[in-house]
């Protein structure tokens, strides 16, 4: 069946639910904006989190050290490891770049033709 431009399209029965739905959800966000950038929703949440990592803290420290021996036990690498290795790659990495650009320097000074002095 075609609709003629002049027909009207029968109601949506879900239509005032999605208005209600679309009306709900925005002041919703509004209300939610609004009490985010309250400065007491600011300073609750920091005490929250102030006091969830002085409480995590020891626990954190105790996994870390157990982790480490567990590590070491099994002949596996740790974080120090890695990130000792990596400081060593980057030395090196320095000392390769010194070398290029001396070398570099080396090959552009041959490279320059001597001028010389003709009477």
């Amino acid at each position: 069946m075609s609709e003629k431009p002049g027909e009207n399209k029968p109601n949506d029965p879900f239509e005032s639910w999605r208005v209600l739905r679309d009306n709900s959800m925005d002041a919703w966000a509004k209300t939610m904006v609004e009490y985010v950038n309250s400065d007491a929703y600011t300073k609750t949440n920091g005490a929250i989190l102030d006091t969830y990592l002085t409480a995590s803290g020891p626990f954190r420290e105790l996994l870390e050290k157990t982790m480490i021996r567990a590590l070491e036990q099994l002949n596996m690498p740790t974080r120090a490891d890695f990130v000792n290795l990596a400081q060593r790659l980057t030395n090196i990495e320095i000392r390769l770049d010194d070398l290029d650009a001396k070398l570099d320097r080396m090959d552009a000074g041959r490279a320059k033709p001597q001028s010389s002095k003709e009477k």
